[in-house]
């Protein structure tokens, strides 16, 4: 296959897959299984920024600081561009979509659709970011390429799930709810499409589109994920959740070493 096809069924994997696996979770209701997601996706999203990503974005820039720059910037961009997403929805100290997202859907009231359309605004957003990392991700090495696709799969299962719960709770149909998740999804692939034409013709911008979604990746896991877990402290929880981030950063470690051994 070639590197185009490796990122066309990656994005179509990372965006109409993930939709469909969090559509059986959310519209299922089994909320048992949403702590576990989100664990695991915290792992996924850490093993491939720190053992994969980042790696590979200092080797090509050359430039240590100029990268931890950069990342310490998309760390700050993505941290505004959530305020702008979350800001007409969100009144005084509360925020209808974070709770919803955290407590899986057992707030009350509908707001006629505002939170649920500006999610999907943000979230398609997210999803043509994720295109543009597993394309440029591709076109630096195939196995960068292939353990990105897998931590954006998992980070997306649980990430939807979310989306899928805002938007029943803003009044949407689950019908029209699956059908929403499913368009915001096809961003991924034209992203990913867009930017392996842009990519080709401009090499130089790999390592600062690299170091631009890690911080995404960062950002995500520890400031949208982690913090509904320590809504649950117990030692009980406590060690399921770290066994299952650790079973996502092994899958990261496991998927880079058998790739290594392929290539």
């Amino acid at each position: 296959m070639t590197v185009f096809s490796w990122i066309l069924v990656s994005s179509l994997f990372g965006g109409a897959v993930s939709v469909a696996a969090a559509a059986l979770v959310a519209l299922n209701a089994r909320t048992a299984w949403i702590p576990m997601l989100i664990s695991y996706a915290i792992g996924a999203l850490l093993g491939a920024v720190f053992l994969e990503i980042l790696p590979h974005a200092f080797t090509l820039s050359g430039n240590m600081e100029g990268m931890a720059a950069t990342v310490l910037f998309g760390i700050l961009l993505f941290f505004v561009l959530e305020k702008l997403v979350l800001w007409r929805h969100c009144h005084g100290d509360a925020c209808e979509a974070h709770a919803v997202a955290h407590d899986h859907g057992h707030s009350h009231g509908h707001d006629h659709g505002r939170s649920g359309l500006m999610i999907m605004i943000g979230d398609t957003f997210h999803n043509f970011v994720d295109g543009i990392l597993i394309a440029a991700a591709f076109m630096t090495d195939f196995q960068l390429g292939a353990v990105t696709a897998l931590a954006i799969i998992a980070h997306e299962i649980p990430q939807e799930v979310g989306d899928f719960l805002i938007l029943l709770h803003s009044g949407y149909s689950k019908r029209q709810a699956l059908l929403l998740n499913l368009l915001s999804s096809f961003a991924t692939l034209l992203g990913g499409m867009l930017a392996y034409f842009a990519l080709k013709g401009v090499q130089e911008w790999i390592p600062t589109i690299l170091g631009i979604a890690s911080a995404s990746m960062i950002y995500v896991a520890v400031a949208d994920l982690i913090p509904g877990l320590h809504k649950r402290p117990e030692i009980r929880a406590t060690i399921q959740q770290v066994t299952l981030i650790a079973l996502g950063i092994g899958s990261i470690w496991l998927t880079k070493w058998l790739l290594g051994d392929l290539a």
